[in-house]
């Protein structure tokens, strides 16, 4: 008896909050979704003001996105595919770097956030928007990069991130209570005149979509880095696209819909013949953004700007601030 109740309390002890079978693990297990879920959801999530300046002036990183990508990574998959002391730990430390996040924006945002607009980290709303653009990057590049959801899928994924975003502190009347009462909001959120890209989102987004880079990483790095930029420009919104001036034509659009192609097909093998990708396919995502965590800290610890133009110290300069 006591050696069953200690296998069984170690079992419930490394369970998470999400079981095996939900789908905010099996899609996010995809490392095709985990790699440019977040990167994507940073570079849309950018056209929302008060988002995007509450985050880059309470943050350490602010000249160093792909380092707050990477951090931002590892907390969120540490709740959705972690156990409950690795999501406990992750929601407390975001618990804490919230708590002080909270001002006003010093100039004019778009017609919608008035210089003097105020944000908070705790605000119902802005919770539900960092859930919403997260869920709508994730969902999307399952979609795109693995294959469609059903509609009893999309619901289930749904469901878990409302859960997810109560994990972090979300109340639960924040969200829409469906799918389709949250596609319908979302879709007529990026099509108002609300979402404003900032000189300084425009630079970063730029920057984390391969539009920006001072100092290449090595091959095969770089091209796979690069790749990952072509799909995330691809899966945007023609009107995100436009916001940001991407350069996007038919050779583009081919060159996207190629490798799209690509990586769904990896996704397709025989079951009973085995796909020798499933392996590095599946698994966490955040161990694969370190190469790109250490160039930026490399470049920054040797006095070099990781973003063409941004004085590694400060963005003043750039910004005419």
């Amino acid at each position: 008896m006591p050696a069953r109740a200690a296998r069984s309390g170690s079992s419930k002890a490394q369970s998470g909050y999400f079981s095996d079978d939900s789908m905010i693990r099996r899609v996010m297990r995809k490392r095709a979704v985990g790699l440019t879920y977040g990167q994507r959801a940073l570079v849309i999530g950018a056209v929302h003001p008060l988002l995007y300046v509450g985050t880059a002036e309470n943050t350490q990183h602010r000249t160093t996105p792909y380092t707050r990508l990477a951090l931002t990574g590892r907390l969120f998959e540490a709740v959705s595919l972690g156990t409950r002391e690795e999501a406990d730990r992750a929601r407390e430390f975001t618990r804490k770097r919230h708590a002080p996040v909270e001002g006003a924006i010093p100039e004019s945002a778009g017609t919608a956030n008035p210089a003097g607009t105020r944000y908070s980290a705790n605000d119902p709303h802005l919770m539900f928007m960092t859930m919403a653009f997260t869920f709508d990057s994730a969902e999307v590049m399952h979609d795109l990069l693995v294959r469609r959801l059903t509609p009893t899928e999309r619901e289930g994924l749904y469901q878990d991130y409302v859960r997810w975003g109560e994990l972090f502190g979300m109340p639960r009347s924040a969200a829409p209570y469906t799918y389709r009462e949250f596609r319908d909001y979302f879709d007529a959120y990026l099509a108002s005149g609300e979402p404003h890209l900032t000189d300084e989102a425009k630079l970063v987004g730029s920057y984390l979509m391969g539009q920006r880079v001072a100092h290449p990483l090595p091959m095969p790095a770089q091209q796979a880095l690069t790749g990952f930029s072509l799909l995330v420009q691809g899966s945007l919104p023609k009107r995100i696209r436009d916001m940001y001036d991407l350069d996007w034509g038919l050779r583009e659009e081919v060159a996207f819909r190629g490798l799209a192609r690509a990586v769904r097909t990896a996704h397709l093998s025989p079951p009973l013949l085995g796909n020798p990708l499933e392996a590095p396919m599946t698994g966490p995502s955040y161990p694969l953004y370190k190469l790109v965590t250490r160039r930026e800290q490399r470049l920054i610890g040797s006095g070099r700007p990781s973003m063409p133009g941004v004085d590694p110290r400060s963005l003043a300069d750039r910004l005419g601030a």
